[in-house]
């Protein structure tokens, strides 16, 4: 009996090393999971994130086994985003005992199962937002987060590898300091001094809106790369000049340019992509004598944020800078409008909570709906141009056939289009300012349509200062081609601004 009790023992510590070569056996409180001792590759996780993406349109890391996550975070700079709380508590002002509790219970497990002191837990908070980034090494940590109910998500904001496509580099999308020749016909002058209007602005009246409106006391904040440093019409220099008189701009940096996620060193408000200059001018480019393009609330405040890289949120960083803007703007009374020209292919949690806090705080949120690039080619309405809480936006062409633009996206998520680029002629797109002074430059996409409703959005709430957002909404809504009805593909279509401001 003895020696058959012991070849029973050998038996299972050799079965035991051969699983240890390969597979772990994770403990949990009613069974045994059983998962492989080494991550995932790159490619693996791509390929699966990829098939995804294909056969549902979308991707929620939720909806992955605890070996994925963890391959993801291991891959991410160990650097594992939990969003606590309730389900639904995206943030609180005041950090109530409950709350701290549950952030505390969530500190313990990760100090429990990563067997680490406090003093070694890399950890950063965000105000406001219930919602903490930790460094993870074990899978064991992760299995033991998604069973505590205090655990509204669990995502791996450090993985930045995804690449839809296998030859895809990393994403300068949206990114040109380049001048441009700009061909006469693609604008109009106006006073004083041959001030030049684009002519996309035409085919939605925005030039004869101007005679009820032009955005005075309305503030919009902008959240892209920053404005560039070097163009003085939108630095304070230049910002108040011509017809443009008594309003300011603002800039600010949230972006960090780091190697290591908890770093806190920010990298400055200004542009170094031109993404973000482009859509200021947009927005609120001057009306002045020097023969330049004007912005189409010419006359209102901005407020501008370097938050990321380019306008692909695949980073660490550029996640964390988008909600920390957010979260900025949407405490600031005299913010009115918010504009991002930016988006992911998937939801990203630490910024849905961000959005969803900006909402509350009764900001009217703009959000391109999409503009294809290597990377998102192929993808409909992008995050967060899905969300409710915010008004998504694309660019359609000037034809007969109402048809989106060569690059932009459209679905059911879209609420509004502008109209932004030639039939059949790519190259016919709106005039901005460049990223130096004296420069002009083409700009396109899904960008500059959402850029250029956040304006006629600022000459409505200018027009009626006493609104709310929602009167703001409805009225963009009213004056646009396909209201009551909303389209499938392209919401309640193009905006007269003129009908809009009336």
């Amino acid at each position: 009996m003895k020696k058959m009790y012991l070849k029973v023992l050998l038996l299972l510590a050799i079965t035991m090393v051969s699983c240890s070569k390969e597979d772990a056996i994770i403990e949990t409180e009613s069974q045994e999971i059983q998962f492989p001792t080494d991550p995932l590759t790159v490619q693996e996780i791509n390929n699966r994130i990829s098939e995804t993406i294909r056969a549902t349109g979308d991707f929620d890391w939720s909806k992955e086994d605890a070996h994925f996550l963890w391959s993801a975070v291991v891959h991410g700079q160990n650097v594992l985003t939990i969003g606590y709380g309730n389900e639904g508590q995206s943030f609180s002002e005041t950090r109530d005992t409950e709350l701290e509790a549950k952030k505390n219970n969530i500190l313990n497990i990760v100090l429990d199962k990563e067997k680490i002191d406090k003093s070694d837990l890399k950890i950063v908070e965000q105000d406001i937002l219930t919602v903490i980034d930790v460094g993870v090494e074990n899978i064991a940590t992760i299995i033991a987060l998604r069973k505590s109910g205090d655990v509204r998500y669990l995502e791996p904001n450090g993985y930045n590898l995804f690449t839809y496509n296998e030859d895809q580099q990393r994403s300068s999308s949206g990114c040109d300091k380049n001048g441009d020749s700009i061909n006469s016909s693609h604008y109009s002058t106006v006073s004083p001094n041959n001030a030049q209007v684009s002519w996309h602005f035409d085919e939605h009246n925005i030039q004869q809106a101007w005679g009820l409106s032009t955005g005075s006391g309305v503030t919009i904040g902008l959240i892209d790369t920053g404005v560039s440093a070097s163009q003085s019409l939108l630095n304070s220099s230049g910002f108040n000049d011509g017809y443009s008189t008594g309003r300011f701009v603002q800039k600010y940096g949230t972006f960090i340019d780091s190697n290591w996620w908890w770093s806190s060193n920010y990298d400055g408000p200004h542009d170094k992509c031109g993404h973000g200059t482009a859509m200021a001018s947009t927005m609120a480019s001057p009306r002045n004598d020097n023969s330049m393009p004007v912005g189409v609330a010419y006359n209102s405040n901005l407020v501008a944020y370097r938050a990321t890289e380019d306008v692909l949120l695949n980073d660490y960083h550029e996640r964390k800078g988008v909600s920390k803007a957010l979260t900025q703007l949407g405490n600031r009374s005299d913010v009115k409008i918010i504009s991002m020209s930016i988006g992911y292919v998937w939801s990203i949690g630490n910024i849905k909570d961000a959005v969803k806090y900006a909402y509350s705080k009764n900001k009217l949120i703009f959000a391109a709906g999409g503009t294809s690039t290597s990377f998102t080619n192929g993808f409909g309405v992008i995050f967060p141009a899905t969300m409710s809480e915010t008004v998504a936006v694309t660019g359609v062409d000037d034809g007969s056939n109402y048809d989106r633009c060569e690059t932009c996206h459209s679905g059911n998520k879209i609420d509004f289009t502008i109209i932004m680029e030639g039939d059949n002629n790519t190259s016919k797109a709106p005039p901005v300012l460049g990223f130096y002074n004296g420069d002009r430059r083409y700009t396109g996409g899904s960008s500059v349509a959402t850029a250029t409703t956040a304006g006629i959005a600022a000459l409505v709430w200018s027009r009626h200062p006493s609104w709310s957002r929602t009167q703001v909404l409805n009225r963009l809504k009213q004056s646009a081609e396909f209201y009551p009805n909303k389209n499938s593909s392209f919401g309640y279509g193009n905006i007269d601004a003129l009908q809009a401001v009336q």
